[in-house]
């Protein structure tokens, strides 16, 4: 196990040096610039800034200095954003999206779970059907519809949360959290409805059943953690999504996360914000695999890493 996890660290490298690569390019290709605006700035300005923010060098020079601000955990200062670094920007957004992502995770993870172990020992039954009818109602519906759905109803016909803002208090957090979470919910309800009828069918299950066990102990002790397994390894990638994709929902509920400081930052073009939180949330992906997969290993005893072949 130690051995593939340094090697999985080793690995992180070349992986961060394509993304930052791959988004430092695709930023300076894109059409503007970061003083571009309805009035033209007069040349001498405009050369001053370009000067000041290194933008009058080659792509290459941009390119390495840019290597080495990262090297050092630099991500430059905002281009847009005042007497603002990329650095404190993200430490001021990050702590509100991880927020709002984790909660509305274990929220996923415990009803997705419930629901779908639920549908799976009631498999092919009105219940089952039901279950899984409103998983499919909420993988297909969007966000963005969801959002002002519940904002209608819970907010302004029902006045029991606010409508939208954010001061850290549980009312606050409620709407944006159940909005993120519901489609998440449904993709966890359908991989443990769909592992855990597998591995009821197994034959250890069987063995244990013959053996007496309670139906609720054979659930608990023997099927739960491989059912588990294909929702682990979906819970990494989508945690990070969860929270580095709430993009829509910061703005639809006025959340001043780091998602908000992302696509005012791609309107802007602000080169050094966005790519710093592209590689933030690249770090953060890559991090979050990592844990899924020693996880995988815990939850799997058949997987041994360290095993020569």
């Amino acid at each position: 196990m130690l051995r593939h996890a340094l090697g999985r660290l080793l690995g992180v490298l070349p992986t961060l040096l394509m993304l930052i690569t791959v988004a430092f390019f695709l930023m300076r290709v894109a059409p503007g610039g970061p003083f571009d605006s309805e009035k033209a700035l007069p040349p001498e300005i405009e050369a001053n800034l370009n000067a000041k923010y290194h933008l009058d060098e080659s792509l290459a020079q941009q390119y390495f200095r840019y290597l080495g601000q990262i090297a050092v955990l630099d991500f430059g200062p905002s281009f847009q954003y005042k007497d603002w670094t990329v650095n404190e920007l993200i430490a001021q957004g990050f702590p509100v999206s991880l927020t709002v992502g984790l909660l509305a995770m274990t929220l996923a993870f415990g009803v997705g779970t419930l629901l779908g172990i639920t549908a799976a020992l009631r498999q092919n039954t009105g219940v089952d059907y039901s279950l899984m009818g409103l998983a499919m109602l909420g993988i297909s519906i969007p966000n963005f519809v969801i959002a002002p759905l519940l904002i209608l109803l819970l907010a302004v016909y029902a006045g029991w949360l606010p409508a939208g803002g954010w001061d850290g208090g549980f009312a606050s957090m409620v709407l944006p959290v159940v909005t993120l979470s519901l489609p998440v919910t449904a993709y966890v309800a359908r991989l443990t409805r769909g592992s855990m009828i597998e591995v009821l069918n197994s034959n250890f299950i069987r063995t244990a059943r013959a053996k007496g066990l309670p139906e609720i102990v054979v659930i608990r002790r023997h099927a739960l953690k491989p059912a588990l397994l294909p929702v682990i390894s979906f819970m990494g990638p989508a945690t990070a999504g969860m929270i580095s994709g709430s993009v829509v929902i910061e703005r639809i509920f006025s959340i001043p996360g780091l998602g908000s400081y992302f696509v005012q930052g791609a309107l802007n073009r602000d080169y050094t914000l966005v790519m710093g939180v592209v590689v933030f949330y690249g770090v953060l992906i890559i991090i979050l695999n990592f844990i899924v997969d020693l996880i995988y290993a815990w939850l799997n005893p058949k997987i041994r890493y360290d095993e020569k072949r």
